[in-house]
């Protein structure tokens, strides 16, 4: 009989971040093993958008119980602390029914750099919203030491990321008509620390910034050398990767970043600050570079192998992501 599995989340199917494809690629892998796969999020309730923050989905969940009774799943996964996963979570609760959650984003840290929210205030209810679940799924090995260290009691699990080399691979490497350049991928929003990419001096090296959000017009205003492109996906985003010299992450909040691994996949060495997300992903060396001074981990980059960079990726794979999910299923 089939084993069906629902999946609470506050983003909408079509937006482009972490958290959707990590779901979309588990989705695939699901199906291929006879699960079959459905979700709860905001398209189907009144939403809106969270002020000064498009991407976050403020949702009116109205009659969620009877939504989650009406699918009948056999494993229920809130991927989400937002409006709709606190509903749910608060029915699930109630009922006793047995579910798990994820932990994608540094929820305090966001909260604080956008509103100035004290952390200490935000990390309390994380800690409640993850109280009940089964178990907490999460990103990386430095996630699971940072949440038990901030007083998650429960059982936290390590979920890897994978990425699709159907379409992200070194093939589009000569297809390069942008010059020498550095790339950065990422949502144009004040806490993903793109100025630190935007005041790079690299000489004989374009910036490109790959990506939309709030900032952007700010941005364009304030950084005229830079290149913006907008938002990209598929195969115009993979040659943009694949012909970068060297991929720049400059954020500091990250959980994972799995734009990092869709680079290195294209054979891009990644350059980055020692901190959550490229500690775990980036191989010193090997896939990239570290530093504290990004110009540094930058000029690091340069030195390394493609093919080297390429053959360190291939330890990460959506199969072992839905293995994991699969074998976590509350």
């Amino acid at each position: 009989m089939t084993k069906k599995i629902l999946i609470v989340t506050d983003n909408l199917p079509d937006q482009i971040n972490g958290v959707v494809t990590t779901y979309k690629n588990i989705e695939a892998c699901a199906i291929r093993d006879g699960y079959t796969v459905d979700y709860l999020d905001p398209s189907r309730f009144r939403h809106f958008d969270c002020p000064r923050y498009n991407e976050v989905k403020i949702t009116l969940p109205w009659k969620v119980g009877s939504k989650i009774e009406e699918i009948n799943p056999d494993y229920i996964h809130i991927a989400t602390e937002g409006t709709l996963g606190l509903w749910a979570r608060a029915y699930l609760s109630k009922c006793g029914i047995s579910h798990n959650t994820a932990y994608h984003t540094k929820f305090p840290e966001g909260l604080k750099t956008l509103f100035g929210i004290p952390e200490w205030i935000t990390w309390r209810f994380v800690r409640w919203f993850h109280k009940h679940s089964g178990k907490v799924l999460t990103t990386t090995e430095t996630m699971v030491k940072d949440l038990k260290a901030h007083g998650f009691g429960g059982e936290v699990i390590s979920w890897t990321r994978g990425v699709d080399r159907e379409i992200f691979n070194p093939s589009y490497r000569h297809d390069n008509i942008n010059g020498k350049y550095l790339l950065c991928v990422s949502r144009v929003s004040k806490e993903k620390n793109l100025e630190k990419f935007f005041e790079l001096e690299y000489s004989g090296y374009q910036k490109i910034m790959v990506g939309d959000g709030p900032m952007l017009e700010t941005y364009k205003k304030q950084y005229p050398d830079v290149h913006f492109t907008g938002f990209k996906t598929g195969k115009d985003l993979a040659r943009y990767y694949a012909n970068a010299e060297v991929f720049v992450f400059p954020s500091r909040w990250e959980t994972f970043g799995i734009v990092m691994i869709e680079a290195m996949a294209c054979g891009t060495p990644v350059a980055a600050f020692p901190c959550d997300g490229p500690l775990d992903v980036i191989d010193q060396a090997e896939t990239g570079f570290m530093n504290e001074n990004l110009q540094d981990a930058v000029h690091g980059c340069m030195q390394l192998n493609r093919e080297r960079v390429l053959q360190g990726s291939q330890r990460w794979s959506w199969e072992n992501a839905w293995k994991i999910f699969k074998n976590n299923l509350s």
